[in-house]
């Protein structure tokens, strides 16, 4: 196997899998500002870094979720439709409130111009 710049780089991203890192990439605009996130994986291609966690899941045996009586998190309850669906859910995250879902960035090895991480 022959080590080249792009080998060594992996096998240096590799090391820091589950750190907190930053990475700028080639690109321009908002995304040239860097990418600050936990280092999830990395291969000969693409690494990928947890850029925003979502919310934990909500306690399904919640009075506020199961109705006022918890009937609603009974096995064979009837009636588990859209609005029931929204209760469980939380609000709607797209409405800017509420739960969130997280996010994750896969870039290109190709495309890294610099990787920031700390040294302890």
């Amino acid at each position: 196997m022959s080590c080249n710049s792009t080998d060594s780089l992996v096998h240096h991203l590799y090391r820091f899998i589950g750190e907190t890192v930053t990475i700028f990439t080639t690109s321009g605009g908002a995304s040239g500002c860097g990418f600050t996130g936990v280092l999830l994986s990395v291969n000969p291609r693409f690494v990928r870094l947890l850029t925003s966690m979502g919310d934990a899941p909500s306690n399904p045996l919640a009075k506020n979720i199961c109705g006022e009586n918890g009937n609603g998190c009974m096995p064979g309850f009837s009636g588990f439709g859209l609005s029931d669906a929204d209760n469980l859910l939380g609000k709607n995250p797209m409405k800017g409130s509420g739960s969130k879902f997280g996010s994750v960035c896969d870039i290109p090895i190709d495309r890294i111009a610099a990787f920031c991480h700390n040294t302890v």
